[in-house]
C-alpha cells in the first residue's frame, strides 16, 4: 500500500511530497521547486541586499557553469559509411595477364628476399633459354557509365593480353581495352553489360587543402578496401611527370589501389589514384591522384578516337630561378626558360630561341615552368596560340601553331646549384668531328673549379652561349666574361640535354 502526504515549508516557498510504501518501507522525497531561480536568489540574498541584484548574480553564476554551445564544440570525425554503401558498388577489381620473356627456370629467391642481393652478386647464374611466360597483375577501376565503360590507370593494363573486371556482387566480365594514354596514365575499358552502377563525377577545382577524401580499391588484391585521409596539396608536379597537376593526399594507397577512385565527402569522384612516394615499395604517407577533369577529357578522346592527342611546341624548359631572372633582366622569377628548341618544331618555326622566357599562353600566366607542359598539352594539335615571350630585355607576342605530341620529347632541365664568386673554367675548342656531331659551335669544359663548379658546371660540358650570345671560341667567351659583371647565364650542352647555368662574375 502506498501513502502520500504533503509538507509545506512557507519560509522557503517549497513543498515536499512524502511517499511511503508499506511493502518496501522506503520513503521517496520529491522536491517540487516552485520558483527555482528566484528561490536560489532569495536564499543567497543578504539582509540588506537587492533581490534583483542577487537574482542577476545567480543567473550569471548559472551561465558560467553552463557547458559550451554545440557550435563551439569540436567537430566530429567524418562518417564514410553512406559514401561506401552508395558508391562502393561502382568500384571494380581489375586483374590482368601479361606475357613476359623469362628464363626456363626461376631462382627460388625473389627481389625483396634478404639473400636475393647476395646471390645475385656472388653466385654465377647459368645461362637460361628465354621463353614466354604469363604473369598476372591486379589493380582497381571504377564504372563511369551504366553501359560498361570503366576508367583505370594505363600502367594497370599495359601489355595485358587479358583483362578481367570483377564487381562487388561477384560478377566477372572480360574487358576490352578501348585505349590508353601513357602521358596521363589513363586507360578506358569496356565490358559487355548494361544497367551497371556508375560513380558521380565531381569538380577537383573545388577541393581544398585539408579536406577529407576517401579511396576505394584493391590494395594487394584485397577487394573493396576503404582508406581515408585529407588533401595535403594540390597541383603537385612530380619529377617523372610535368603534365598532370596531381592531387596529393595522405590516404593510404598501396600496390593494387592504382586506378581506383578518390572520393570527396559528397560521394563524388575527384581523382584517380595513380602513384605513391615510397622508399620501401609500400605506403609512406604521400599519395598522388590524377584530377578527374583531366582524366575525363582523356576518356572522351579514347572513347571517340581510340587514342588521346596532346599538344606540343618542341622545347626543353627549365625553371627560372632568382639568379637566372636577374641575369636575363626579369624583375622576378617567372615563366619557363627555353633551354633548347628542336629543329623544325612549331617553336622553331615561330622564331623561339634558347634563352627566351615564355611568360604566358593565350593570356594565361605561366607562374611556374611546370605549368607550361600542362597548358600546351591540353591544346588540340593544329590550334593557334599566342605566347608572350621575354627576349633580349623586352616582351613580344609570338603566334605558334600547336603540334602533336608523339613521345616524351619535352623534358625539364635539372635545377641548378647555388653560385657565387668569379668565373673559373679551363676550356678548349670543339674538334671538327665534335662540332659536326653537335651541329653547333661551342667550347668544351676541361675542368671547372670554384664558383663554376659550385654552379654545376662539369667536365665535358659544352658551353654554347653566354647571356644568349652564341659562343664560337674560347677567346670570345673570355672577352664576354671580361666585359660582364654580376650574374650571367651560360647555355650548356650536357650529353643529350641543354640547360642554362647561372654564374656570378665578381
Amino acid at each position: 500500500m502506498v501513502h502520500t502526504s504533503r509538507i509545506r515549508l512557507p519560509q522557503n516557498n517549497l513543498e515536499i511530497n512524502v511517499t511511503t510504501s508499506t511493502r518496501t518501507n522506503v520513503a521517496v522525497l520529491t522536491l517540487a521547486v516552485i520558483v527555482s531561480s528566484v528561490t536560489s536568489a532569495v536564499l543567497t540574498m543578504s539582509q540588506n541586499g537587492s533581490p534583483i541584484a542577487s537574482t542577476r548574480a545567480a543567473v550569471e553564476n548559472s551561465a558560467a557553469t553552463t557547458p559550451m554551445s554545440t557550435s563551439a564544440a569540436p567537430r566530429a570525425l567524418p562518417d564514410f559509411t553512406v559514401l561506401v554503401d552508395q558508391q562502393g558498388p561502382a568500384v571494380v577489381n581489375i586483374s590482368t595477364v601479361q606475357s613476359t620473356r623469362t628464363g626456363a627456370s626461376q631462382s627460388p629467391l625473389q627481389p625483396g628476399d634478404p639473400f636475393y642481393e647476395f646471390f645475385r652478386r656472388f653466385q654465377q647464374q647459368p645461362q637460361q633459354q628465354q621463353q614466354e611466360r604469363p604473369s598476372t597483375g591486379v589493380g582497381s577501376g571504377f564504372i563511369v557509365s551504366p553501359d560498361g565503360y570503366v576508367l583505370t590507370n594505363a600502367h594497370v593494363v599495359a601489355n595485358a593480353t587479358e583483362v578481367t573486371v570483377k564487381l562487388t556482387d561477384k560478377r566477372e566480365f572480360k574487358a576490352r581495352v578501348v585505349g590508353q594514354d601513357k602521358r596521363t596514365d589513363v586507360a578506358l575499358l569496356k565490358v559487355d553489360a548494361s544497367g551497371l552502377p556508375a560513380v558521380r563525377i565531381g569538380d577537383p577545382a573545388k577541393l581544398r587543402v585539408g579536406e577529407w577524401v576517401a579511396a576505394i580499391g584493391s590494395p594487394f588484391g584485397l577487394e573493396n578496401t576503404v582508406t581515408a585521409g585529407i588533401v595535403s596539396a594540390k597541383a603537385r608536379s612530380l619529377p617523372s611527370d610535368t603534365y598532370v597537376p596531381f592531387i596529393q593526399t595522405d590516404a593510404a594507397i598501396n600496390p593494387g589501389n592504382s586506378g581506383g577512385p578518390l572520393f570527396n565527402l559528397n560521394g563524388e569522384v575527384v581523382g584517380i589514384n595513380s602513384q605513391i612516394y615510397s622508399q620501401s615499395g609500400g605506403y609512406m604517407g604521400l599519395s598522388f591522384s590524377i584530377p578527374i577533369d583531366v582524366a575525363m577529357k582523356v576518356k572522351d578522346q579514347l572513347q571517340k578516337f581510340g587514342k588521346a592527342s596532346h599538344g606540343r611546341i618542341g622545347v626543353a624548359i627549365q625553371p627560372v630561378t632568382k639568379d637566372l631572372a636577374e641575369s636575363f633582366g626579369l624583375t622576378k622569377p617567372q615563366g619557363a626558360l627555353v633551354a633548347n628548341v628542336e629543329a623544325d618544331s612549331p617553336a622553331a618555326k615561330a622564331g623561339i630561341k634558347s634563352g627566351d622566357v615564355l611568360l604566358s599562353v593565350n593570356g594565361i600566366d605561366v607562374a611556374e615552368s611546370s605549368q607550361l607542359p600542362r597548358i600546351v598539352g591540353e591544346m588540340q594539335p593544329g590550334a593557334r596560340a599566342t605566347f608572350k615571350v621575354w627576349s633580349n630585355g623586352s616582351t613580344r607576342d609570338v603566334a605558334i601553331t600547336i603540334g602533336e605530341f608523339q613521345q616524351d620529347r619535352v623534358v625539364s632541365a635539372d635545377k641548378q646549384a647555388p653560385d657565387s664568386g668569379k668565373l673559373g673554367l679551363a676550356l678548349r675548342q670543339l674538334t671538327p668531328d665534335e662540332r659536326r656531331q653537335l651541329g653547333s659551335d661551342g667550347v668544351v669544359v676541361e675542368s671547372a673549379s670554384g664558383p663554376a663548379a659550385e654552379a654545376g658546371i662539369q667536365t665535358g660540358d659544352v658551353i654554347l652561349a653566354f647571356n644568349g650570345e652564341r659562343v664560337a671560341s674560347v677567346e670570345q667567351l673570355r672577352k664576354l666574361a671580361g666585359k660582364s659583371k654580376g650574374k650571367v647565364a651560360l647555355l650548356v650542352q650536357r650529353e643529350d640535354s641543354r640547360l642554362y647555368v647561372p654564374i656570378k662574375i665578381g
